[in-house]
């Protein structure tokens, strides 16, 4: 859709002309070994010099993953819950920290998590936490930080910067497959559109400018659509306003 792609372009060239910097930052969902599907993930973010904030799912990491991160100046691994499993209830939405689970036992599998990536991945690591399908029950959020994690990640625009006293809010905000259909590429227009909306709040101070435009992808499932579209949008936000960000901390 050109339209779509133009009002973007418009929008873009706006944020230039007012001389604001539009923070971009990566997110990838589902990583547990090496495969094809990864290499190409690695080989456009070294093209694109944007550091991919890879979602490791702890139970299923193999160590191969491991090595092939500690080759790579583009993924930063983080962590992606405990095994990906669905404890809702039928009738809910998907999650595998959600409000149904009892605290302490969904706390035990975050501190499993990280504890797990940290044998792992070492001081490579950062101290994200990823809940699988972007749900987390807000009674385990002021507790994460004391399980070493400084940053939870979930999607759309946050509220406040912190999510709970130590723990930063990053979320992801442009996810361009469509779910409920195909698993495909969602239409251009209803992934641009809202993008656009975003931006034009961003840049009138009505939301928050200061937190990272947040992209969504899971390599494992791209088709050649989803490729390309993503390699076209990160080029078109990059050649404009948008600046690398990665999440840098560390566990200490």
């Amino acid at each position: 859709m050109t339209q779509a792609w133009d009002e973007l372009d418009r929008e873009l060239t706006l944020w230039s002309r007012e001389g604001l910097d539009l923070p971009l930052w990566w997110r990838d969902d589902d990583a547990v070994a090496p495969t094809e599907a990864l290499g190409r993930l690695e080989d456009l973010a070294g093209e694109l010099g944007m550091p991919v904030h890879l979602a490791v799912i702890p139970h299923s990491a193999v160590a191969e993953l491991a090595e092939t991160v500690s080759q790579s100046q583009h993924l930063l691994p983080v962590v992606h819950g405990w095994a990906h499993v669905n404890h809702a209830p039928t009738e809910a939405k998907k999650s595998e920290f959600g409000s149904t689970r009892p605290v302490d036992e969904a706390l035990n599998e975050a501190e499993q998590g990280i504890e797990r990536l940290q044998q792992l991945f070492g001081p490579a690591l950062r101290p994200m936490f990823v809940p699988p399908w972007n749900r987390i029950s807000a009674a385990m959020l002021p507790w994460l930080a004391g399980l070493d994690y400084a940053a939870i990640s979930t999607f759309g625009p946050r509220k406040r910067v912190q999510a709970a006293p130590g723990l930063l809010q990053i979320n992801t905000h442009i996810d361009p497959i469509n779910w409920h259909g195909d698993r495909s590429l969602l239409d251009s227009g209803s992934i641009l559109t809202p993008l656009v909306a975003q931006l034009q709040a961003r840049r009138a101070g009505s939301v928050d400018r200061t937190e990272p435009l947040g992209l969504l992808t899971h390599h494992l499932i791209h088709d050649e659509g989803v490729w390309s579209f993503c390699e076209t949008l990160l080029r078109r936000l990059l050649d404009g306003p948008a600046r690398p960000w990665r999440f840098d901390e560390r566990i200490t």
